[in-house]
Parts: structure tokens; sequence; C-alpha cells
């Protein structure tokens, strides 16, 4: 018995999920004729309460085209140092876009709305213009931390006093909603555009989708040729989303309450310096000094278990729905080994 806790990426597509599929109805995207894209973008536009939504292949490319529909080159957009596409899309706003990030130093990857009213530059010629705020909710880096709703009303406040665009990057928004009992309709009517993944929390082999208004929108699927993301026959990818949508959301408590037990058993082990807070279904931890971070995870995966090492100390573990009861029993009692 192999545990992967690296990501929740890992996961393989149920016997349903599969033979949703198999199942589907299938024609060419690229002239916009395949019947289940057009049903997940349709379903997907509904529950957010938006006019418009696409499918992609990764979340990356939905959040890069999102930077580039709102912005300029030579333009800027505010996000958190902690932020996925500062940190983690391979410096696609400068290559795609050409438009720098101005990084706010917040908590877990969250920040205030006086952090980003001070972080708006001035109207001279001489600084880059800022057009955008972006926000990741839950915040990968910050150890799947979510948001204050009422301060991300705080900032659309802000947005729009300084006529700034809104993007949100909830590559695990189920896994807010679901923690904090929110719903997408609130989402969809503060952010001008939403990415979603649907290959993480909800168990789908590739997919994402990106939400927004009519006038933003427009031309997503434009920006979606230049990246390179135009697919043919992609229904059978989205027959994996809508059956996700339809059985995978409400179980994802549970992955939060075993993250939540992992944690605990951690805070009790010696070796263990610190537990980042807990709410959804991240767990990231440092190691006392003494400990070596290599040697912990080798010691690990002698037993099958993988996690991930974050440099300096610190070590990752993400419950997923692969993650079953035997296992999360299984690495209780390896954990309470060391």
């Amino acid at each position: 018995m192999i545990i992967d806790l690296r990501s929740d990426t890992v996961t393989k597509p149920t016997k349903g999920m599969l033979e949703a599929m198999m199942n589907a109805e299938v024609g060419d995207d690229v002239f916009q004729e395949d019947p289940t894209v057009n049903a997940l973008e349709k379903r997907l536009a509904e529950m957010f309460g938006k006019p418009r939504a696409l499918f992609f292949p990764s979340g990356s490319m939905a959040n890069q085209t999102a930077l580039n529909l709102h912005t300029n080159p030579g333009e800027q957009v505010i996000c958190d140092k902690y932020a996925h596409i500062y940190n983690y899309e391979a410096g696609g706003a400068s290559f795609n876009s050409g438009i720098s990030c101005r990084l706010l130093d917040g908590q877990r990857g969250m920040f205030t709305a006086s952090q980003v009213k001070d972080a708006i530059n001035p109207d001279a010629f001489y600084y880059s213009q800022t057009t955008l705020v972006e926000v990741e909710n839950t915040t990968n880096k910050g150890g799947g931390a979510c948001w204050d709703f009422e301060e991300l009303k705080k900032i659309k406040s802000i947005c729009t006093n300084h006529e700034l665009g809104y993007h949100l990057d909830g590559a695990r928004l189920w896994n807010a909603l679901v923690a904090k009992q929110e719903t997408t309709k609130q989402y969809g009517g503060l952010f001008d555009t939403i990415s979603v993944c649907l290959s993480k929390g909800l168990g789908c082999p590739v997919g994402s989708v990106l939400i927004g208004d009519e006038a933003i929108m427009k031309n997503a699927i434009r920006v979606r040729k230049i990246l390179g993301g135009n697919m043919r026959q992609v229904g059978y990818l989205a027959a994996a989303g809508l059956y996700a949508l339809d059985h995978h959301i409400e179980r994802l408590g549970d992955d939060h309450k075993k993250a939540k037990e992992i944690g605990k058993v951690l805070e009790d082990l010696s070796i263990i310096r610190k537990v980042e807070p807990i709410e959804t279904n991240i767990v990231i931890f440092e190691l006392e000094s003494h400990v070596d971070e290599n040697e912990f995870i080798s010691q690990l995966a002698d037993k099958n278990i993988k996690i991930i090492g974050m440099g300096s100390n610190k070590l990752r573990m993400v419950t997923h729905l692969d993650y079953t009861d035997e296992m999360h029993e299984r690495l209780l009692d390896v954990l309470n080994e060391f």
C-alpha cells in the first residue's frame, strides 16, 4: 500500500467518473460544438452567477489567461508574496503578459484591504500602472488557509474605487466553500474572474475553468488559443468535471477532518517544531533544527509514504480523494513511531 500525500493532484478517476467519461457525448470544442464541454461551462457559469465560462487544460493557463485579459504590458498586479501566480507559474505573468507583480507581505498568503490601498502606484508616468488585484483561496503555500469573506469584500471596494480588476485563483476554492460554508454565488458576485480547478480536491484527471463577466471574458478563447490551450473532443474530460460536481464536493470535509487529525499527531512529536494552523486539506509542519528534512522524508518513503519537502525544514502533506481510512490509520501509526 503506497500512501501518496504529496498533493491532491495525484488522485485517479473513480469507477463512476470513468464510466461518465467513457459515455460522454463529444464534438469539436474549437468550433464550440462539444456538448459536454458546453454543459460544464454553462453549469459552472450559472453556479457562480456569471455569464461566461471556459474550459482549460490547467489552472496555470486559466490564471495566465485572466492576467492577460485584465492587463496590458508594463502594468502591475497586486498579489501576496505566497501567490501561486508568482511562485509556481514559471514567471508566466512577465513572459505571457509583460506585467510585474507587486508582492504584499500577508499572513499565510492573505493580505488586507489597507495593504492593497497602500500598494496602488501613484498615477505618474514613471510608475507601473496598477490594474489588477489577485487573491488565492485557499492559499497553497499558506497551508490551505481560507480568506475572511468580509476582508475580500473590503478589497473589492478598493478595486471598485480605483477601477482595478479583481481575480480569484480558486484552485482549491471548493475546499474553502465547504470549510467556511460559503457559496459560489457569493464569490461570483465579488470577483470579475474566477479560476476553479477540477483536478485537485474534486479528483478529475485534467481541467480547470475560468469564469467571468461578459466584457472581460470575450477574448478568453483567443488568449487560450495563443497559449496553445485549444482542444478538440475534450468532452471526455469535461464529463469528469460534471461527475465531480455531483459527487465530490461535500466529501471534501472528510479530507479536512483527516488533515486535522494528522496535525494533532504531529504536534505531539518531539521532532516537530511547529504545525501550521489547519483549516482544510493541507498540513504544513516544520521539523526541529537538529532533524534532517531529507532523512525524515526518506524514512517515510521506506514505509511507502510519500510527502513533499518545501525547504528550510518545512514539509507538506495533502489529504485527498484517494487517501483512504486504512491509509490514514497506517500513517498515524507510523508517525507515532517517531
